[in-house]
């Protein structure tokens, strides 16, 4: 099987991730580059693991996280499907098997918020650990004065975190907002879709999604 840790490794891929994150940045997105989609995989592997599902699902889980958003090299619109054409080249080339080709296409086309659905496992976990990251250093405009809405909201995250209870009935996606900087409100404006897209995630796992800001539950 093709691992995560060789994906790593493959230069090629590194490139098309690194060369994806600078169109971003000249379109002005947030960081999307290796701290992003290494932070998305392994918290996708994270929900996956505790749900006890098998070995083999957490590791096309990490894959899909790793490759999620290489479509933005191709364009911003429509990334998700794009980057499924692209990983499903790339990993039929590096020989991985057709069934896992597919699983991973497939989360990778269904993660965006519009056209995204969690289908399976691995892109329910894959749509949670997207979209739960939400956090300052993720913001690179260094001049507070221009910052848009998305700047403000990912800038005001000081803290976030996504865990599963014991229980392994909820998943909560608990931020520390600093409201000087973006309000409650503002996240909604951008992440409401998101948030809804990670409630039919959560339950695609049987669990129940909530959103807790500033120790307030709002979902």
């Amino acid at each position: 099987m093709i691992t995560f840790e060789a994906l790593k490794q493959n230069e090629a891929i590194r490139a098309y991730i690194a060369k994806a994150d600078e169109s971003l940045q000249a379109l002005g997105f947030t960081e999307h580059s290796f701290a992003h989609v290494c932070h998305v995989a392994e918290m996708a592997a994270y929900i996956l693991e505790t749900l006890g599902y098998p070995e083999h699902d957490v590791e096309l889980a990490k894959i899909a996280g790793y490759l999620h958003d290489i479509g933005n090299l191709i364009n911003r619109i429509a990334h998700s499907q794009s980057g499924a054409i692209m990983a499903f080249k790339l990993l039929t080339d590096m020989g991985m098997d057709p069934a896992d080709v597919a699983t991973v296409a497939t989360a990778i086309g269904n993660h965006d918020e519009g056209t995204g659905v969690p289908v399976n496992p691995i892109s329910a976990a894959l749509i949670l650990a997207d979209k739960s990251d939400v956090r300052r250093s993720r913001v690179r405009n260094a001049d507070k004065s221009t910052f848009d809405i998305h700047d403000r909201v990912n800038y005001s995250v000081k803290k976030s975190a996504l865990k599963i209870n014991e229980d392994h009935t909820i998943i909560k996606l608990k931020l520390t907002v600093d409201t000087h900087y973006g309000s409650v409100m503002d996240y909604f404006e951008i992440f409401l879709t998101r948030m809804v897209l990670c409630r039919k995630a959560a339950e695609r796992l049987n669990l129940q999604f909530k959103l807790i800001i500033n120790e307030q539950q709002l979902i």
